[in-house]
């Protein structure tokens, strides 16, 4: 589903429709003379242009661009291209555009992620590449000298023309991974059980019990004892699904967040107090009368003869 109301499903036959007019008016204003593909401006589902002859089996969206992988391992894409998302020298792709091959080293794409202005693929080899937006650390790498780009002025004869920012890179670390899932800027991915996280850290929702962004993938360390299994992704927060170890079901390694010291012994001196409480009324009567006593006259004790 996209971010910018817009809608994005598949069918079982592979088809892919869109509706929704939240892109329309920026694909007009990018690609001025340019007649936009009806699904643009569909309120009902449209068949996406430029897939007619492909098979998608996953799709895709972000904040304003779309993704598709087909069953003959292409990845396809389309929509805004304003932090080089989809490997163009265009502003916008109205059509589906295939990212040819060489950016993924002639591997077929077997899946997909999204964030809002980030893209993270895999191959058939299990590596991992990521492109688009990078301020954050959503790529878990710094961009190449040769990827940076400043806006340049339209020619007429290629009316979305713009240098490329971004393309995709392999990230060796994550090669392996069996689960990967994007937020709006922050990523996470299991590799061997592990989970890992990097981007964009504001909310702490890279868990690594700070706020600052993450810009290389590293693992969780509060989940260093368990197993994960599933992942999901926020826009600020993440969640993971995990098998506990044997260790930590006995309740060993398991970090378990606590009341602080000095509750602990508020707390230890509140029990004391009333463990003396009691004792006092469990004292008989004549021992109260005693103290008492005592105390009127000086701490003297007399007895009445």
């Amino acid at each position: 589903m996209g971010l910018e109301d817009v809608w994005l499903p598949r069918s079982l036959s592979g088809l892919v429709f869109q509706w929704g007019t939240g892109l329309a008016s920026s694909g007009r204003r990018l690609c001025p003379g340019q007649i936009l593909p009806l699904f643009w401006t569909a309120k009902e589902p449209s068949r996406v242009t430029g897939l007619e002859n492909s098979k998608a089996v996953c799709v895709v969206a972000g904040a304003g661009h779309s993704a598709s992988v087909t069953d003959a391992g292409e990845l396809y894409v389309w929509g805004s291209n304003k932090h080089g998302q989809l490997a163009s020298q265009a502003a916008f792709l109205p059509l589906a555009q295939k990212i040819e091959a060489h950016y993924f080293q002639n591997e077929k794409v077997t899946a997909v992620w999204s964030g809002w202005t980030h893209l993270v693929a895999q191959t058939e080899t299990g590596k991992v590449f990521t492109w688009g937006r990078a301020d954050y650390g959503q790529l878990g790498r710094k961009l190449e000298s040769c990827e940076d780009w400043t806006w340049e002025k339209q020619g007429s004869f290629l009316p979305c023309s713009r240098p490329q920012k971004s393309t995709p890179s392999s990230l060796q670390c994550l090669t392996g991974a069996t689960e990967v899932s994007c937020g709006s800027e922050h990523n996470l991915a299991v590799i061997g059980g592990v989970c890992f996280s990097w981007g964009w850290n504001e909310h702490g929702m890279c868990g690594d019990g700070t706020e600052a962004n993450i810009w290389v993938p590293k693992p969780v360390q509060a989940l260093r004892s368990s197993s994960a299994l599933l992942i999901g992704c926020g826009a600020g927060h993440s969640l993971a699904l995990c098998h506990l170890s044997v260790l930590s079901t006995q309740g060993q390694h398991l970090k378990v967040t606590g009341p602080s010291p000095d509750a602990t012994e508020d707390a230890r001196s509140q029990e004391a107090l009333d463990n003396e409480r009691n004792r006092e009324e469990r004292q008989p009567e004549t021992s109260t009368q005693s103290r008492s006593d005592g105390c009127r006259n000086g701490g003297l004790v007399t007895e009445t003869l």
